[in-house]
């Protein structure tokens, strides 16, 4: 092609007469030669091999490129290979993408020439070394529990504590402070800090026990007493968990549930130990996307509730708890196979039409497992996709009305269909109007005035420390895509719960069996 290029078909006769002494051409004509032999066979005798070329003759540029495309954990095996290897990965180039692309760090890694640390210091000595710690945790605090999220920021990797809006506001944002950090400021090893109290980062300590599992000790304690003694340590307290003073909490039982959470709280100031929790996983058919939501409590104010589905049920399970029911309890288990109907707008204000069509359907549910039906469904459930039928002990329930506006609400399925109804997107129906009956309790009184469906449930009620737990009748309000109710008859009370509006990396389970034993394990550490 170079030849003919050059000159006309007279020139290119000339040149092809001629000897060819150019290697890269001998080589292009060699292999071209090896390929029509191989295609059509037909080269006549043996062709030469074609040229082996190595790794190691690949510009420096090239393979900075190559190595730098590689997951970090091959890359010290790569560096065993040979001596231009192991000199080709002291690159920066190649650590600054890898810290970027498996652990998310944005800022500008050319900053830590400054400081003699490279962005292979911080790869192996900081992000690798301490993978396994990120993600979400639950902390042992006895029955109060916790959220911890363990992230990459910056060049820090910060144990953030997530803690619930005050009460009641469920609707307002997350709030979090800081645990501990680990940052690297020499190339020697990371430092650990503990940022718990009001005198600023002071040392600490992390040992990695098992997989799941990691402990914070404070080797400075003094930094987390106060001037004023424990009176001041209590009241600031007071204002950053409940935003407020003792003296304008006029309940004296809540007075009391207070100031007992501060003392049991105030005793894992210098050592906790975190157990990792997963994020349940999502399935199309699922009735809203699950996750973790904000709850009312009563008394105890609000809490985080993890909501996940499981075939035709779905459970609520504490992720921070109380002396009642403890972190890691299941405070709600909703049976997406009993469609509740709910009255109009004035027989829903009257408690006993509640009760009396929340009794019918438990009833039904107790002929049903006193049939067999009810255990021989959960084993379908758990072992093939999530198809039911209806049961035919149960009615069929009339068509749900339209929201107050006239239009259509968020409801679906067949009107007789409660299985099908739970089984479909929640947000491809009718809604209708809903009111809480006349003696029930609420800590907010600003609840959705309208619904998509309802369904029977049951939540868990004990006396202080967990003594005689039962399950207590109740009703399932679905509200919208973020938020849900739940009524306890016994209680007369009203839970409202508002979607966690967060992202969490390193959370997902890696399988369904693993998000079911990780629940499986914070509930046998507290009953």
């Amino acid at each position: 092609r170079r030849r003919q290029q050059r000159g006309g078909p007279a020139e290119t006769a000339a040149a092809d007469s001629e000897p060819d002494t150019d290697p890269e051409e001998e080589r292009i004509e060699a292999s071209a030669a090896v390929l029509a032999g191989v295609g059509g066979g037909l080269c006549a005798g043996p062709s030469p091999p074609p040229p082996r070329c190595s790794l190691l003759e690949l510009p420096p540029e090239l393979l900075v490129e190559i190595f730098a495309s590689l997951p970090g954990t091959d890359l010290p095996s790569l560096a065993q290979v040979c001596t231009k290897f192991r000199r080709i990965l002291h690159t920066d180039t190649i650590w600054r993408r890898r810290c970027r692309e498996e652990y998310g760090v944005c800022e500008n890694l050319r900053k830590l020439e400054i400081t003699g640390v490279s962005c292979r210091d911080v790869y192996a000595k900081l992000l690798h070394r301490y993978r396994h710690i990120l993600g979400l945790w639950q902390p042992d605090i006895g029955p109060y529990g916790g959220l911890l999220n363990v992230v990459v920021d910056g060049l820090f990797i910060i144990g953030w504590m997530y803690l619930p809006p005050h009460d009641p506001h469920v609707d307002d944002p997350m709030r979090f402070k800081p645990l501990f950090r680990i940052h690297l400021m020499e190339r020697k090893a990371a430092t650990v800090e503990c940022m718990y109290g009001h005198k600023g980062p002071h040392h600490g300590h992390i040992q990695i026990v098992k997989k799941d599992e990691f402990s914070t000790k404070c080797n400075q304690t003094d930094h987390h007493r106060m001037s004023g003694g424990r009176q001041e340590e209590f009241r600031t307290w007071l204002r950053e968990e409940w935003g407020r003073t003792l003296e304008d909490i006029f309940h004296e039982h809540m007075q009391e549930l207070i100031l007992m959470k501060f003392i049991y709280t105030s005793q894992y100031d210098n050592c906790l130990t975190y157990r990792r929790i997963y994020l349940p996983p999502s399935r199309p058919d699922d009735l809203i996307k699950p996750g973790l939501f904000k709850g009312t409590y009563g008394s105890h104010g609000l809490e985080i509730v993890m909501l996940s589905f499981h075939g035709r049920r779905a459970r609520g399970t504490k992720i921070t708890g109380d002396p009642n029911i403890p972190a890691g309890q299941q405070t709600v288990e909703i049976d997406l196979r009993h469609r509740i109907q709910l009255p109009d707008l004035e027989n829903q204000r009257n408690f006993n039409e509640l009760s009396r069509l929340v009794l019918e359907v438990r009833e039904r549910v107790r002929q049903e497992q006193q049939e067999g039906g009810h255990e021989a469904g959960e084993g379908r459930s758990r072992q093939g996709p999530r198809e039911s039928q209806p049961s035919p002990a149960q009615p069929r329930a009339e068509a749900p009305s339209r929201g107050p506006d006239g239009t259509p609400g968020e409801d679906s399925g067949e009107p007789g269909d409660a299985s099908a109804a739970a089984e479909q997107p929640a947000q491809c129906g009718q809604g209708q109007p809903f009111v809480l009956p006349v003696g029930v309790s609420s800590r907010n009184e600003d609840y959705p005035r309208t619904c998509r469906m309802c369904f029977y449930g049951t939540g868990l009620i004990a006396g202080h420390g967990f003594t005689s737990p039962e399950r207590t009748p109740g009703v399932f309000i679905l509200f919208d895509e973020d938020r849900f109710g739940f009524v306890w008859l016994e209680l007369k009370s009203f839970s409202l719960y508002s979607r966690v509006q967060a992202t969490f990396r390193n959370a997902d389970a890696p399988s369904p069996q693993a998000f079911d034993e990780m629940l499986k394990n914070i509930q046998s550490l507290t009953s």
